[in-house]
């Protein structure tokens, strides 16, 4: 595996996972003020969540950059029995 496949693969599971950790912790606001949507949460912390998401993705990538590299599954020369 290169570095830009590599560095793809981290791309794919840091998108995959940030989609995971938004909801958590997400109270509504509750204010039915003129302009101000009420689902909107009051206190997203998206830095906490942007972290979160980097060190799960890092460990994620990690699993599969081992899976791949020691040809625990194999992706190529398949060949089906005959």
């Amino acid at each position: 595996m290169g570095w830009l496949t590599g560095g793809v693969v981290y791309v794919l599971i840091w998108w995959l996972v940030i989609f995971t950790v938004l909801p958590i912790g997400v109270r509504p606001s509750g204010t039915n003020d003129q302009g101000h949507e009420p689902g909107a949460p009051t206190n997203p912390r998206l830095v906490f969540k942007a972290m979160l998401t980097t060190g799960i993705s890092a460990v994620l990538w990690v699993i599969f950059y081992l899976i791949v590299t020691s040809d625990l599954i194999s992706f190529r020369g398949y060949s089906p029995p005959t």
